[in-house]
Order: C-alpha cells, then structure tokens, then sequence
C-alpha cells in the first residue's frame, strides 16, 4: 500500500497519466460532442398542416405525429411528412369517342386532401401520382358511355359521377376528393359550322311562328275594333283626329294634307250607277253603242269633277276634251 501511494503521487507530482485515463478522455469528449448533435437531429417539428408518420427498424411505429414537436432515435429510426392541405392537378384534355360517334377533346380539373397520413404511406407508393391517373382513366370511361348532347348539357351531373368513382377509389389510399369540375369541351370546327347553322335555322324558324301569331291576333283585334267603328259613326273621325295629334307630336318633315271623304261620294254615285239609266245622247236615234256609253260616262264624270271643284275654267276643259267625241260621233 504504501508503495502504490508512494507510485500515484510520483504519477500526479510528474504529470503522467495512463492508457485507461487517455481513454476515458477520448469517450467524455465525443460525448460532449455527440449529445447536441444527436439532440439537434432527434428533435422534429411538423406545421400546423403537417403531419409525420415514424419508421422504426422499418415497421410503423403507431399513427401520425403532430403538429408540433416529436422526437425520433437517429439512425433506427425514419420519418415521412405528408401534407394535409387540399391540393389540385389538371386532366389534361383526353380525345373522347362518345356514344354517339364523336369525337370531341375534354379536360377537368379535381380538388382533393389526404385524410390518412398513414394510409396515404403505407398503402400507396405515390399518393398523387396515381390519383392523377386514375381521374384521366376514370374521364374517358365515364364520357364514352355520354353522347354529345349529354356531354354538353349535363356537365353537373358528368361532375358528380366522377366525383363519386373517384372517391370511392381512392379512400384506401387515404384520399378525400372533394370537387370535380369540367372544364372545356372542344369540338371539331365542322362540327361546331353544323352546329352553329341548326340553331340558327331553329331560331329563324321560331321567329316567323312567333311573328305569324303575331299577325293572327294582330288581325283579330283590328276586326273587333272595325267592329266597334261601324257601330259609331263618329268613332272614325275621331281616330282620324288622333292620328293627326300623333303625326303633329313628332318632330318630322311630313305634311298632311286632309281632304273630306265626301269628295269622292260623287265618284261613288256615278260608278254604282245601272246601264239602263242612262240616257243617249240624241233622242230620234237607235241605242246607243259600248262607244257611245263610254263618252257619255265620261261627261257625267266631267260635270261632276266641275261641280265640286266650282272652278270654270276646269270645267271648261273638261267640255273640250269631251266635245270632240261626241261631235264624231254624231258625225
């Protein structure tokens, strides 16, 4: 004993230390070193929109972790951070033969989330990618049971059709889609002529049925108010004076010059009146002829026109142009 006292204050009066002391020295300072990198690496943190599922020698360990902080074992232990905000991904447009022999170019754009961080891992390679294919696939299949009329028309109902396949496949993959919605429809440019020609020509032809209505109760109700007029005798004169008020409202150019309808009575009386009331010309000679009828028409005429006119100089060349036929006839 008193020699290895003696030998422990020669090693520490000296300075000298051993193999075990360098040692210990070594491990005290990697570990000094190795514990704030290995708590630098062990400590993880996931967003609010986060999640992250932990592999441990390669099995599951439980379900998703977080938000916030959790920690993991360096080098047994891995970790995958999925994210659980809805994301979005365009069809690009699919050539589609519909049911009816037409070919027409559709695109669609589909809104989803995942639901299940660890279904979304373990149950799928790659969650996105497949559910991307999978809406191109299920696109064709559901328009090629359409036909273009139904494709144009029924886009909602063609929306939740996909909506609904789409969700039911990919609710093991721990995939929620939430909206589906058409985008374009692209037809061939003869087709979109053909189209555009037919509603044009329905158009038109709507149009006259509405306007050949338009003219049978048009001409109804002006019957009924012809009606209406003959049974009051004043009714048209003032319908006359209503039209002029109308005319005079507006700021044109026309000029209206009203002449009593009792003018032409006259004209009336002469046309209506029988053949066999109207005299020859000269008493002690034989019926007058179709010539001989006509001049005399003519003269009545004439007397007539002067009468109502009170202008004698009117008259009077009304006497000359008919004088020369009479007086070749009496020749």
């Amino acid at each position: 004993m008193p020699e290895e006292t003696k030998r422990e204050s020669y090693h520490a009066s000296t300075g000298e230390f051993g193999i075990c002391d360098y040692i210990l020295m070594a491990i005290s300072i990697l570990f000094m070193i190795l514990i704030p990198i290995s708590i630098c690496v062990s400590i993880k943190v996931v967003q609010e929109y986060e999640r992250a599922v932990i592999f441990r020698l390669g099995r599951l360990l439980g379900g998703a972790k977080g938000p916030g902080i959790f920690f993991i074992i360096p080098c047994t232990d891995e970790y995958r951070k999925i994210d659980m905000r809805t994301r979005l991904f365009d069809v690009p447009p699919q050539e589609i033969l519909t049911k009816d022999s037409v070919t027409v170019a559709m695109d669609a754009v589909v809104y989803y989330r995942i639901k299940d961080a660890t279904m979304a891992v373990a149950n799928v390679e790659n969650a996105d990618a497949s559910a991307r294919l999978l809406a191109q696939t299920t696109l064709r299949n559901v328009l090629g049971t359409k036909s273009l009329s139904e494709i144009l028309t029924d886009r909602e109902h063609i929306a939740s059709t996909l909506l609904d396949i789409l969700d039911g496949a990919t609710d093991v993959w721990g995939i929620s889609v939430e909206r589906v919605e058409i985008k374009d429809v692209r037809l061939p440019v003869q087709l979109q002529r053909a189209m555009a020609a037919e509603a044009e020509a329905a158009r038109e032809a709507r149009a006259k049925v509405i306007a050949a209505e338009g003219e049978m109760n048009a001409s109804v109700k002006l019957r009924e108010a012809a009606n209406i007029m003959s049974s009051a005798p004043n009714a048209m004169q003032l319908r006359y004076l209503q039209t002029l008020n109308t005319i005079s409202a507006e700021k044109n150019s026309t000029i209206v010059f009203p002449l009593p309808v009792e003018m032409f009575s006259s004209f009336t009386r002469s046309n209506n009146t029988p053949q066999a009331d109207i005299p020859s010309v000269s008493t002690g000679q034989p019926q007058a002829t179709g010539t001989q009828y006509s001049s005399q028409v003519l003269q009545r005429l004439s007397g007539s026109v002067s009468r109502e006119s009170r202008s004698r100089s009117n008259s009077g060349q009304s006497s000359d142009s008919v004088a020369p036929g009479s007086t070749a006839h009496e020749e």
